[in-house]
């Protein structure tokens, strides 16, 4: 049984990242939030433990969207725990239509900033194949931050909204190569590599060039695909594109927890 000595994890951490699930950490003295939940409760419990987070003690978790491998577990977890769900009014509709209990919800809009305790977030849209699909960046003291995945194409409003932050965490979804020479069924390849699919490793690429600048100080190269990629060639992809500037780069991973930022 995990000891929890009162004082809380205060940073950011990918606890899973992938077509497998998702769920990421982000914590302040006062705040702790999940950012999407689509993980089994135990291996959540688990990875927020390593963390010294107690589940118990989640204020909130954000939903970016409705696919299950970002809400495998948002039911349960949401009503286990008694920890509101924030979405957006569209999310929230798909979300109750695919489960049986009802959870509760608090609807943020899409474009419109709030706070959680003493985190600012603000939801902005990206493209994917769902109903409103969002990103977010937050500001926690002086420090800001961007969590950007599950987008087939990164828009002047992406870009505008990645701009100046301290750590971002970007999809690097595939190597379009390894997508035409895999296995999958065309229609897959061609939902992958569409507008609404999701981002390749020069993609993301291109839009870190493009929100880079010299106090950027950590980046997680996000939802990797198993078959159409591979950690290195991303991380190569990325590295290329900035040339000699310099950044820290990890990958966010699928079955393990990811490096952890202590703010």
């Amino acid at each position: 049984m995990a000891i929890y000595s009162g004082l809380s994890m205060k940073g950011f951490c990918p606890l899973a990242s992938g077509s497998k699930g998702n769920v990421t950490y982000l914590g302040t003295e006062r705040t702790k939030l999940l950012i999407d939940v689509g993980i089994g409760i135990r291996t959540l419990t688990q990875r927020l433990s390593d963390l010294c987070v107690d589940i118990r003690t989640i204020d909130a978790i954000l939903i970016s969207h409705e696919h299950l491998d970002h809400i495998r577990s948002a039911e349960r977890v949401a009503t286990k725990y008694q920890i509101p769900l924030l979405a957006n009014s569209e999310t929230a509709k798909a979300m109750l239509s695919i489960f049986k209990g009802v959870p509760k919800f608090k609807i943020f809009s899409t474009g419109e900033g709030f706070v959680v305790g003493d985190i600012h977030i603000h939801p902005f849209s990206i493209q994917h194949d769902t109903m409103d699909p969002v990103a977010f960046t937050f500001c926690v003291d002086q420090l800001k931050i961007g969590v950007c995945t599950d987008l087939g194409f990164a828009t002047t409003l992406v870009q505008s909204h990645l701009q100046d932050c301290d750590y971002l965490c970007v999809e690097a979804n595939h190597d379009p190569s390894l997508v035409h020479g895999s296995s999958r069924p065309p229609i897959c390849k061609q939902r992958i590599l569409g507008r609404q699919g999701h981002l390749s490793n020069l993609s993301c690429a291109q839009l870190i060039d493009k929100v880079y600048h010299p106090k950027l100080k950590h980046i997680y190269l996000a939802h990797l695909s198993q078959e159409c990629n591979h950690p290195q060639l991303a991380i190569d992809y990325v590295r290329k594109q900035l040339g000699d500037r310099q950044v820290d780069i990890s990958i966010a991973h699928q079955d393990k927890m990811s490096k952890s930022i202590f703010f």
